[in-house]
């Protein structure tokens, strides 16, 4: 089990080694996905398992469980043994609670493949609420189940088109133009 104090994760300094980089970049995800979606409900979250058993990428999914601010954040793999506890994780920038009272609207389900929710998990200029939604999406036997408002829905694909619009990165841009036109189609079909 991987006990971790997320405060030890935060700032690092430069030089610190690329694994610690890596590590808490996967620990601020874990957050992000905890408390974006319920309070004291265990879900599968469309998080892909980082371990490598024997050489070769674990298929499994990250169950996440955020159940009080006080509490530790708790993940586990739904296919290996990897699991663990995140500790001093509340009020951090990772911290998607909602912070206000907002009008119950209703939600679609858009089935999107693992690809594209890894890629709009790249996004770097989402809001709280743009954030929430990302990492509520959940995983899904066919890929990964994003849950949106048609408001939410739209904001995720402005933000998605203007990523993909100014990123000089060619493959990056690709993996965002993906996820667009997945989002825009489903948002397509939807309102047929």
């Amino acid at each position: 089990m991987f006990i971790s104090d997320l405060h030890h994760f935060l700032d690092l300094p430069e030089g610190t080694p690329g694994h610690a980089h890596r590590m808490a970049e996967h620990l601020c995800d874990i957050v992000r996905a905890a408390t974006a979606g319920d309070a004291g409900t265990g879900w599968e979250s469309a998080l892909a398992c980082r371990r490598r058993p024997a050489n070769r990428r674990c298929p499994g999914r990250l169950i996440v469980l955020a159940t009080e601010p006080a509490a530790p954040i708790r993940w586990w793999c739904n296919r290996c043994d990897d699991q663990g506890l995140i500790s001093n994780w509340e009020n951090s920038p990772f911290d998607l609670r909602r912070r206000r009272l907002t009008v119950v609207e209703a939600v679609h389900e858009v089935v999107i493949s693992a690809q594209v929710a890894a890629a709009l998990r790249e996004l770097r200029l989402l809001d709280p609420d743009g954030e929430r939604v990302v990492y509520r999406i959940r995983a899904d036997v066919d890929g990964a189940i994003l849950a949106a408002t048609d408001d939410e829905l739209d904001e995720l694909i402005a933000s998605v088109a203007a990523e993909a619009n100014h990123e000089p990165n060619r493959p990056r841009r690709k993996r965002l133009d993906v996820a667009f036109h997945a989002l825009t189609g489903a948002q397509t079909s939807r309102s047929r």
